[in-house]
């Protein structure tokens, strides 16, 4: 039987506060199989953010162990979790995270300038995942220049240029409209089904829906873990009565 491509045991996470321990994780306990798509619910404080952070390699566990692809990474230093990042791991975050005074290509381009990518190469590969995610038309466009949606599809592009085995996307649709979250469910879907692995958080019911598993985090600890029937987001969108085209999202600072 193949490992998951994420096994979680008894995992949990303590921050130090003064003289105040706050208990963030108390011990969860998770697989996650390669190519599934799971959603992470959960109030303020339940514990997702944590969990997340460490799914992301960006914090440790104060105890238990976390499995990635095979590797126990719970106790790995700072630089080797950033070598597990770039190999294996895209993000993709509510607010885009994009360079405003930067092309989409250059945006999506700018994981494997830090990786010491050549340009050829990178040049190649960013236009690769920008036409992956419908964008092809858009290279030279700034994000002052592009729609919520399609800053959020560039933001996407961004976390599969290094051709991660799992994305991890924290409130993905939060700053988008009702159809614009579904067109980029309709990504997700898609992504899921050539085999990444998706680990979305989200507050939103509706589009928790559209996830083949639905994880709920509570005082700590997975409380609630479910597989359903995904929505299927392609047809969602083809019922959908016909709209005036997505405008353009002002970018934060001004113009380019």
């Amino acid at each position: 039987m193949t490992d998951p491509l994420i096994r979680l045991a008894s995992l949990a996470k303590v921050y130090h506060m003064g003289d105040v321990d706050v208990h963030a994780l108390r011990g969860a306990t998770l697989d996650i199989a390669a190519g599934d798509f799971v959603a992470v619910m959960g109030a303020s404080g339940s514990g997702k953010s944590t969990l997340m952070n460490i799914l992301g390699c960006l914090d440790r566990p104060s105890s238990g162990a976390y499995r990635l692809d095979g590797r126990d990474v719970s106790g790995l230093d700072r630089s080797e979790l950033a070598l597990v990042r770039n190999r294996t791991i895209g993000f993709v975050f509510q607010s885009f995270n994009l360079l405003s005074r930067t092309s989409a290509l250059e945006n999506v381009e700018l994981p494997l300038l830090y990786a010491g990518v050549g340009n050829r190469e990178r040049h190649a590969r960013a236009h690769e995942a920008l036409q992956r995610v419908g964008l092809g038309d858009r290279v030279d466009h700034h994000p002052n220049q592009l729609s919520g949606g399609q800053q959020q599809r560039v933001a996407i592009a961004r976390s599969l240029v290094g051709r991660p085995r799992l994305i991890l996307a924290d409130e993905p649709t939060g700053n988008l409209d009702t159809r614009t979250s579904v067109e980029i469910m309709v990504l997700f879907q898609e992504l899921g089904r050539s085999g990444i692995t998706i680990v979305l958080v989200t507050h939103e019911a509706d589009i928790a829906e559209y996830a083949a598993r639905v994880i709920v985090m509570r005082d700590g600890l997975v409380r609630e873990d479910r597989r359903q029937t995904p929505r299927d987001a392609a047809a969602t969108l083809a019922a959908w009565p016909a709209t005036e085209p997505e405008p353009v999202a002002p970018v934060a600072g001004g113009a380019p």
